[in-house]
């Protein structure tokens, strides 16, 4: 390969390179700016995290229930099977 064409991809990957972390770095700092610029965008952006605390939280919740239920299910009929109710006096003791 011939030495000049080999200095010039070279050059011309490293121009690209150093182009693309600029741009990168550019859109950080507009970006930070944006957050941290704007108190409503700041606001907004802190209720959603909120929101999203909130919806993991009935998530899980909602994954415990189901893992109980298939657990329950899991099991035979006859270990899910209840007493039928019986009569009860005034303080809640069986005759």
């Amino acid at each position: 390969m011939d030495p000049q064409v080999f200095l010039a991809a070279v050059v011309i990957i490293l121009v690209a390179a150093i182009g693309t972390w600029g741009a990168v770095k550019i859109a950080k700092i507009m970006a930070h700016s944006r957050v941290t610029g704007d108190p409503d965008t700041a606001a907004h952006l802190q209720a959603l995290d909120q929101e999203v605390g909130t919806l993991r939280r009935e998530m899980i919740e909602t994954q415990e229930r189901l893992d109980f239920a298939e657990r329950l299910l899991a099991q035979g009929p006859e270990t899910r099977r209840m007493e039928p109710p019986t009569a009860r006096d005034a303080a809640g003791n069986r005759p």
